[in-house]
């Protein structure tokens, strides 16, 4: 903090608290000190009070002024600087950022105030309650009062439809009152009717009728009867047009593909018109096949219109990848004297077909190496003229890290990906793809060189052949038939050499190997990301080598090799599954559980290191560094942290609860506590300490800490410092920590550990 802000404050607080609020005031006014609302209830009334005089606040106005201990310290400051003549300049800013004006006595409205406090009851069902205003003057403020009697509220007894023989009415009692928002027994609610006018004006355009709305629905409500009681009576309004009472069938279906605002395209124009698949499309420049525009859309001529179709037909083109804007049309066909069918009208503006964009940028990696990155992507968004994207991605990047056992060894990369994605699916298995989901087939080719300073040369080639589909918004599967893999290292340095001289079993980290085999991705997330339970669920199943070991046979590990590589064999299984439970606004408890088993067999010791579950750093226990945790208790050394690629395990366990909240403005606070660790099936690579057995609980690390989060709507900044409470590499008996020494620097470099990060942690 400089000297001359130091002064600004000082001055700013010795003006504010010499200022006199009071003396500013206008005659026979008074600083306005909010509302008091008093409930008294009737005898017979049982309900709590406290969320009625919560809600009963919100309807009063204005907002009275900020205060500290019942100081307006704004209206202060806005009185000791005076009101700027202008509507800028530095006093106008000063103002603007810590001053308000006053909210006056003169500007409450009590009866409005009363009047919306009484609307509110009778729309909860609190009938006849009854409101009287007054106010209370203590020195220069006038506080608001409002008495309330709060009598009981009314239930709903019966609930019907009043209804003819008309199509309209038969579709009506067709609905299922299961769904209904407005149920027998419930508490008398009028934003419960509204939401169930909404319900039936989506039913209803769900079975055709485009020109319905929920204005058309009227309802009666029936109280006379005595016992709290309330009885709804729905009706259709008789004046409502013709055209709202009839079912639309879809006419014709037009589609212009190359649509812009500057020269917009007549919709009666004929010219470059064709018909495919029952759809007419006109496309004078031909950048689309017919099939490309016509599959997206799920309904034809002769349809009836349905509103889940048309969002469904919307997202699939708009998923397409190769429009930039969507939007439909749909007209009352104007020359028949059939007020019950439509013509609709897509209008798509695509994107540029061909792009190149160039991205640079820093990360942090989970195994502590940190760097920059430089990328080169051509994309072609319609290669094929069926909306299928050409990418070309290459980069060159470099990687640093400032831990003492991997100092100097920095990294080198670069690499090209060539990958085709076409929206739809090729595939010798039918698969049973929901036509409310565009599905996708993605081909990807792709090739890293990387260069460990002081230790060897990798050279990586990835092949695969991915399917995606969805059979709800919730649910989406990805498979992969045939991913290929292969990793070669050459270049072993005379360090390296040494170091495996010396250390024989690190020889195992650099064999040549070939991953062939295949994956399926299950993923699950809740459809409302506001509800009080949050859902998120991801299973995966990786294999390989199944059919390459029916035909070498393996004899033992790493005896049998294909194109100078040796074959993995392996079974992975793991999930994820993620727990919200919104305990109120912006308050959560965020529960986590990760389980992991990998089964290595035939020809592989081990998981290869690339397909290995690692633990630790800002996604996973905090309180622990990436590559210094596990496996077991297991404490790698500093020749295994430098030769392995990254240390790893074949299970995995983690465990994660955090509370999140809200502390001011866009920042957010948090709690967290954490366990969990890694396994390998055999002691090939760290010996019995790394092997899973039945005393893994022992095993288990915990940590804990707080963390911030700073909210700027399009990302999310994140700092969390955790402390680690059980270390299991140490002696038995001593691996919880049990002393606590913040003051000392050597306890905080030991016992505190940073992260920073994008986004939450899980």
């Amino acid at each position: 903090m400089t000297m001359k802000f130091r002064i600004w404050i000082i001055i700013l607080l010795v003006t504010i608290s010499s200022c006199s609020i009071q003396k500013h005031l206008p005659k026979d006014t008074y600083l306005y000190n909010g509302s008091e609302i008093n409930i008294k209830k009737t005898s017979d009334n049982k309900t709590k009070s406290g969320p009625v005089k919560k809600y009963l606040q919100k309807t009063t106005f204005p907002t009275k002024n900020k205060m500290i201990f019942g100081y307006a310290y704004k209206v202060g400051f806005w009185y000791a600087l005076g009101e700027p003549k202008k509507q800028k300049g530095f006093k106008f800013w000063l103002l603007k950022q810590f001053g308000e004006p006053p909210v006056l006595s003169n500007k409450v409205d009590l009866k409005a105030n009363a009047d919306n406090m009484q609307a509110y009851l009778e729309n909860k069902g609190y009938f006849k309650s009854s409101i009287t205003d007054s106010t209370k003057i203590k020195g220069y403020k006038m506080t608001a009062v409002y008495n309330v009697l709060l009598t009981r509220p009314y239930f709903i007894d019966t609930i019907k439809w009043i209804l003819d023989s008309s199509k309209l009415s038969q579709d009506i009692f067709a609905s299922k009152n299961k769904d209904a928002f407005v149920k027998k027994n419930q508490q008398f609610d009028l934003e419960n009717i509204k939401a169930e006018d909404k319900r039936m004006d989506i039913y209803l355009k769900k079975k055709g009728y485009y020109f319905f709305s929920p204005g058309y629905i009227k309802t009666y409500v029936d109280t006379t009867n005595g016992s709290n009681k309330a009885n709804l009576f729905f009706s259709v309004k008789k004046d409502i047009p013709l055209n709202a009472t009839l079912p639309q069938t879809i006419n014709s279906i037009t589609i212009f593909p190359n649509y812009t605002l500057l020269n917009p395209s007549p919709d009666t124009s004929k010219q470059g018109m064709f018909e495919y698949d029952g759809i007419f499309i006109r496309d004078t420049v031909k950048n689309f096949r017919p099939y490309a525009l016509v599959h997206s859309i799920n309904y034809r001529s002769g349809s009836i219109y349905n509103i889940e179709e048309h969002n469904e037909s919307l997202n699939r083109l708009i998923n397409l990848g190769a429009l930039k804007f969507v939007k439909n049309r749909y007209q009352q066909v104007g020359d028949s004297t059939d007020p019950s069918k439509l013509n609709v009208y897509y209008y798509l503006t695509p994107y540029k077909k061909k792009t190149i964009t160039t991205e640079i940028g820093g990360f942090s990696k989970s195994n502590s190496f940190t760097g920059a990155q430089l990328n080169l992507n051509w994309k072609n968004r319609n290669l094929f003229k069926g909306a299928e994207q050409l990418n070309v991605n290459t980069f060159g990047a470099f990687e640093v890290s400032s831990k003492d056992s991997l100092r100097k060894n920095n990294n080198f990369r670069l690499g090209t990906e060539v990958s085709l994605s076409i929206p739809r699916i090729i595939s010798p298995i039918k698969i049973n793809n929901s036509q409310n989901f565009l599905p996708a087939t993605k081909f990807s080719f792709g090739y890293v060189w990387q260069r460990r300073q002081l230790l060897y040369t990798n050279n990586f080639l990835r092949f695969q052949y991915v399917l995606n589909w969805k059979k709800k918004s919730s649910i989406e599967h990805s498979f992969s038939p045939l991913t290929i893999t292969v990793n070669n290292t050459s270049k072993l340095s005379e360090e390296y050499l040494q170091i495996v001289s010396k250390y024989p079993v690190l020889q195992y980290a650099n064999k040549p190997e070939m991953i062939v085999g295949a994956f399926y991705n299950y993923l699950y997330t809740s459809k409302d990301p506001n509800a009080k339970n949050i859902y998120y669920f991801v299973g995966n199943i990786d294999v390989s080598g199944n059919i390459l070991g029916l035909i070498k046979k393996p004899d033992s590990i790493f005896s049998k090799k294909i194109g100078g590589a040796y074959f993995t064999q392996f079974v992975k299984v793991d999930f994820d599954f993620r727990y919200l439970r919104k305990l109120q606004e912006n308050t959560y408890l965020a529960n986590r559980i990760f389980a992991g088993i990998g089964l290595p067999y035939g020809n592989s010791g081990y998981i290869p290191f690339s397909r290995q579950y690692i633990i630790g750093g800002a996604s996973s226990l905090r309180g622990f560094p990436p590559r210094q945790l596990g496996p077991g208790s297991v404490k790698t050394t500093a020749d295994q942290q430098v030769s392995y690629p990254q240390i790893g395990g074949d299970f995995k366990l983690e465990l994660q609860t955090e509370l999140r909240f809200p502390l001011v403005a866009q920042l957010r606070g948090a709690v967290f506590a954490e366990t969990g660790n890694i396994w390998t099936r055999t002691d090939l690579l760290y010996g019995k300490s790394g092997r899973l057995t039945s005393q893994f609980l022992s095993q288990l690390a915990v940590d804990g800490g707080v963390g911030l989060r700073l909210d700027v709507k399009i990302l999310i900044l994140r700092l969390d410092v955790a402390i680690p409470f059980r270390k299991p590499w140490l002696p038995a008996g001593s691996e919880w920590l049990n002393n606590f020494d913040f003051g000392n620097s050597t306890w905080r470099k030991d016992n505190l550990v940073f992260n920073l990060g994008f986004g939450y942690p899980f």
